[in-house]
């Protein structure tokens, strides 16, 4: 007999935890597993370990609404967040619901059972994989939008040709060294913002290439108002309060560049 679970949730990272945290709140009588491909809870925030990775949004709206972002700095660098989830999971009791190792393969639903049967491969610590089938009444996916088997890469015409060494920041090598060498970064987006800085501080020159011009600003890691308010008000108060600031002060800046593009733009160059 198939061991069957009420809900089965897919990876355990940022937002896996999360829905396994209001889950067993709100529905403390289902059970249910949390099935994640690696070795350790984080997901996107545990995959990535190239230079400078941190957060693209501010850690006071990112974070969980049930539990306080209480560092100093909103902006934190990967670490940081994998440490937070990690926590979050071990101190509600969610990281005993999950099983690592398990590559989910194919799920199918059975409209006459009202059931789903998913079929995993189980990497075993001594080697080999073995075949691993579960049932399950609600399937949660909470895997993200990487393809965790390897990053996207163009084709390159005459890639062969290139002497120099290409790497993804998705598979980052522990011994990549980048001092004093010309590096040229493809893309403009959240990881290059972020990548960028990092490495021209050793590098010898670094050139970005993009496709679409983009506006940046620069911005203090940290939320005076925030760290404030978290010295007069209890932690949740505070965490609250900050949370919303930022959430509307996000709104009122998007509806401002809908409405007012050229102002917008005017104050930012």
């Amino acid at each position: 007999m198939l061991e069957h679970f009420d809900v089965l949730i897919v990876g355990a990272g940022l937002s896996g935890i999360d829905a396994a945290y209001h889950l067993q709140k709100i529905c403390p009588t289902k059970s249910y597993v949390i099935l994640e491909q690696r070795e350790r809870i984080g997901g996107t925030w545990d995959l990535f370990r190239y230079p400078g990775v941190r957060s693209d949004s501010d850690m006071l709206t990112m974070g969980y609404s049930f539990r306080p972002w209480t560092s100093p700095k909103a902006i934190c660098s990967g670490e940081d967040i994998r440490d937070y989830i990690t926590a979050t999971a071990c101190e509600e009791g969610i990281d005993g619901h999950i099983r690592f190792h398990h590559r989910i393969q194919r799920a199918a639903w059975s409209s006459q059972e009202a059931k789903w049967t998913v079929e995993a491969v189980r990497k075993r610590r001594g080697g080999g994989d073995e075949p691993v089938k579960l049932t399950c009444c609600f399937l949660f996916s909470c895997a993200g939008y990487y393809r965790y088997s390897a990053g996207y890469l163009p084709e390159f015409p005459d890639l062969d040709c290139f002497k120099g060494r290409i790497v993804h920041p998705q598979a980052w090598p522990e011994d990549l060294n980048y001092a004093g060498k010309r590096v040229v970064v493809i893309g403009s987006g959240a990881t290059a913002m972020t990548l960028l800085p990092a490495i021209a501080k050793t590098a010898g020159h670094v050139t970005m290439l993009q496709r679409s011009p983009t506006y940046v600003i620069s911005a203090p890691d940290e939320d005076p108002i925030a760290n404030w308010l978290r010295g007069v008000l209890p932690a949740m108060w505070a965490y609250r309060l900050s949370r919303w600031k930022n959430i509307t002060l996000m709104m009122c800046v998007y509806q401002l560049a809908r409405r007012y593009p050229n102002l917008v733009k005017a104050g930012l160059i």
